[in-house]
């Protein structure tokens, strides 16, 4: 009897990819053991599960930068629909990913689970509803744990998705402000996340009139590009060049500061901006009322977030984190005055 596909991938990773790639037939694997699927390797299998997660279509209503559901609730004028959002966000971490994974002969497969479930476990509104939350519970709630949590304890209805362990340790570890992952693939999303999002949140804070890319600072210009897709390249490249054929996933030198200094400055005149904050105030208002609400009255909340682990502050805060930016508000405002 011949192999089956997945045994035939399988073989095929063994020979084509790097020495110091993660390969499929040597997972750690799951929390419960499973049957082997014919088709697929235990990472594909994993990137399929986060795909038609429920988590993972929520994205494509939860905020980036620029909330947008208030100004549309009360009939004010909105800063447009072609900003990105955290599912746009998502997919493009996992293109920048999948190149660079390829580019270094790393596990793709791995590479894109971990880039599709990286960002499950933000909050409606952006770091926003991070923030309050983090108040709230008096002590960090980070999207990335709280990621973690989604898929090992929250999703289908609190069997969590019982993930492979690099995978599970990607996502909690693509954050720069955790400790650092087991593998190279999830350093790949780490550089990948951060290349991403500065780019495209600098391409809307010049779409929103924010900014303009004369107010950018010219060594950054000059060392990443002046448009979209050549700073996007340069990083890429930068990360490539440095880390081909060696057992560490880095940035090249000149490019990790250009990248630093665009950070920096995306902070100052982006993220911490009066428009970028516009409605600041009314998303704080609309976390904190419905967290109370539902740490106050726990029936409220649908049966399974009444019965996975944890407090009551503990499952308000799953159950709010991981409401849309639309569904928050909407539940708002049918709250009792």
């Amino acid at each position: 009897m011949g192999n089956t596909i997945s045994e035939e991938t399988e073989r095929i990773e063994r020979q084509i990819l790097s020495p110091y790639a993660t390969l499929a037939a040597e997972s750690k694997g799951r929390e419960r053991e499973e049957m082997r699927d014919e088709l697929r390797t235990a990472f594909q299998r994993d990137r399929d599960r986060i795909i038609h997660c429920t988590s993972f279509r929520r994205l494509k209503h939860k905020t980036q930068v620029f909330p947008q559901i208030f100004g549309e609730a009360e009939g004010r004028a909105t800063i447009g629909d072609h900003f990105t959002v955290r599912m746009t966000h998502t997919l493009e971490v996992q293109q920048i990913a999948r190149t660079i994974a390829r580019a270094l002969r790393l596990n793709e497969d791995l590479t894109e689970s971990v880039a599709l479930g990286h960002d499950l476990g933000h909050t409606p509104f952006g770091h926003v509803g991070e923030g309050v939350l983090s108040k709230l519970m008096k002590q960090k709630f980070h999207h990335a744990e709280q990621s973690l949590r989604i898929v090992e304890v929250l999703e289908n209805d609190g069997t969590g998705l019982n993930l492979t362990w690099e995978v599970r340790d990607g996502i909690v570890g693509h954050s720069w402000a955790l400790p650092s992952p087991a593998t190279l693939e999830a350093w790949i999303v780490r550089f990948a996340d951060r290349i991403a999002y500065l780019n495209h949140d600098l391409t809307d804070a010049m779409r929103a009139g924010i900014i303009g890319l004369a107010d950018v600072p010219e060594p950054v210009l000059r060392t990443l590009g002046r448009t979209h897709s050549e700073r996007i390249n340069t990083l890429v490249m930068g990360v490539v060049d440095a880390s081909a054929g060696r057992d560490v996933v880095e940035m090249a030198p000149d490019a990790l500061e250009a990248m630093d200094q665009l950070r920096r400055f995306m902070f100052k005149n982006v993220y911490l901006s009066d428009l970028a904050q516009t409605d600041r105030d009314e998303a704080t208002g609309v976390i904190k009322r419905l967290f109370e609400h539902y740490v106050s009255k726990p029936d409220a909340m649908p049966e399974m977030y009444r019965a996975i682990p944890g407090d009551a502050r503990t499952r308000a805060a799953d159950y709010v984190a991981g409401m849309t930016d639309s569904y928050a508000f909407r539940l708002f405002r049918e709250l009792p005055k």
